[in-house]
């Protein structure tokens, strides 16, 4: 960016959905361990990989949980870099974690968890939107300093990712999971200039290998494909 102004140049931060996950139970594993990327997510962290390779990416960082540390590796090799960790891009914490969660099964079915959902607008059943939007708009733009000029790549997770989208984009926080602009390892992808934001982008470049039931906008399953992980985010 030579030539460029201080604190105008342009900074590019793509917060990426890491890739499907091995959970054939169903459970809606929220911030639990263990679970990890299944073949297919690997094939997906892999077309990432392979469809950042010749940008300017100088910063790799994930959420601390397996399936976004598992989905950032081949990026941050493909670049020749250290993976970095940053806990504020975990997974929302939820009441259901740990609970399958599907359509016309699981934890719904509970009188003792409805009292979780009487408030959509914080929301009751988990982590508040608000705070969602601090930690991470705090890790956007640590990894905005640490890429200044450059590009740099944040692995997270679905709801996280459209909470601070929809911040940025001025909409209001509480909204439909089932119209979240944000699939299996898709780039939502912030442009800095300097400090300031100056536009927002959505790509899919491993749609050809998501589930058609997986997509924004499609209809929900039963069993262990239902959406537990496209409720509450995952």
């Amino acid at each position: 960016m030579s030539g460029t102004a201080a604190g105008d140049e342009l900074t590019v931060v793509h917060l990426m959905r890491h890739g499907e996950v091995h959970n054939p139970e169903g459970i809606l594993y929220g911030r639990l361990p263990d679970y990890h990327l299944s073949d297919l997510g690997r094939r997906m962290a892999d077309r990432v990989a392979e469809h950042l390779a010749q940008r300017d990416v100088t910063h790799v960082v994930a959420s601390p949980l397996d399936r976004a540390q598992e989905t950032a590796t081949p990026i941050a090799k493909a670049h020749g870099l250290d993976l970095a960790t940053d806990g504020r891009l975990i997974e929302a914490g939820n009441v259901f974690e740990g609970k399958t969660f599907g359509v016309g099964d699981g934890a719904l079915k509970n009188p003792d968890n409805w009292k979780h959902l009487v408030n959509p607008f914080k929301p009751s059943w988990g982590e508040p939107y608000v705070e969602q939007v601090v930690r991470m708009m705090g890790a956007l733009d640590a990894a905005k300093d640490a890429a200044r000029g450059h590009e740099a790549v944040c692995v997270s997770h679905q709801l996280p990712i459209w909470i601070v989208r929809s911040f940025v984009e001025k909409r209001r926080l509480w909204h439909d999971p089932r119209k979240r602009q944000c699939t299996l390892a898709s780039l939502t992808t912030f442009t800095y200039r300097g400090d300031r934001i100056v536009s927002v982008g959505y790509s899919e470049p491993a749609r050809d290998l998501v589930p058609a039931h997986l997509l924004a906008g499609a209809k929900p399953v039963k069993g262990k494909d239902a959406a537990a992980g496209k409720a509450f985010g995952a």
